[in-house]
């Protein structure tokens, strides 16, 4: 039997996926409340929903101020934006190890993590080998159940524009009638992968960690 009146925590929720969680979660009759760990403001009004303002450079903003059952680790940038693979890698995993490093510290017991198609943390490629390392980091917290959705390339209306991601989606959907050996890239829309992450963060799980491939995500929806 799922649980009802679960308190959920959102890291990223100003984000395509994060801010489609945020929503869902708020009509969902599982969630008594949902916490959003921002910088900014998400502009989602709800009873439901609390806005922690913080400063990710500075952990006294945060640490202590993290409740809940579950939390989805939804935060990203691109290092066009970022201005750097360093400053991309602050974003991406060192701000988001720590807020689950807090998360974990204060007793949470489960973890969502909207990661990457081909995350490694062996891999050569910069993008995937980050996300691969997050991973790895997180699963060695204490969080009883672990649930890593791995799509690919998103599609939906940002806040900030993509142009890249874009771009490739819409090359992907072209090319997947000829070459569907790429349909484990097949673009898949934000809100998806956030009914997604929801429905399966919900699960009772059988073994600790639970990884989600794009393939599979299709079918949680």
């Amino acid at each position: 039997m799922k649980q009802i009146n679960k308190r959920a925590v959102v890291l990223g929720a100003t984000g395509l996926v994060g801010k489609n969680i945020v929503k869902l979660l708020i009509a969902d009759n599982r969630f008594s409340h949902i916490s959003a760990i921002v910088r900014r403001s998400v502009n989602i009004k709800s009873d439901k929903l609390t806005e922690i303002i913080v400063d990710f450079d500075k952990p006294e903003t945060y640490t202590n101020k993290i409740d809940g059952d579950i939390i989805f680790l939804c935060m990203g940038t691109t290092i066009k934006k970022a201005g750097s693979k360093d400053a991309q890698y602050m974003v991406d995993y060192t701000y988001q190890y720590n807020i689950a490093k807090a998360a974990s510290d204060s007793n949470i017991k489960s973890c969502v993590i909207i990661s990457s198609a081909m995350a490694d943390p062996k891999a050569r490629m910069f993008y995937p080998r980050m996300k691969g390392e997050l991973e790895r980091d997180v699963t060695n917290l204490s969080f009883e159940n672990i649930y890593i959705l791995r799509p690919s390339v998103l599609k939906g209306v940002r806040d900030q524009k993509r142009t890249g991601e874009s771009i490739a989606a819409k090359v992907i959907d072209f090319i997947l009638p000829v070459m569907p050996w790429l349909k484990k890239y097949k673009p898949i829309e934000g809100v998806q992968v956030a009914k997604a992450a929801i429905n399966i963060g919900t699960y009772n799980l059988d073994r600790r960690v639970f990884i989600c491939e794009l393939n599979q995500l299709f079918n949680h929806i």
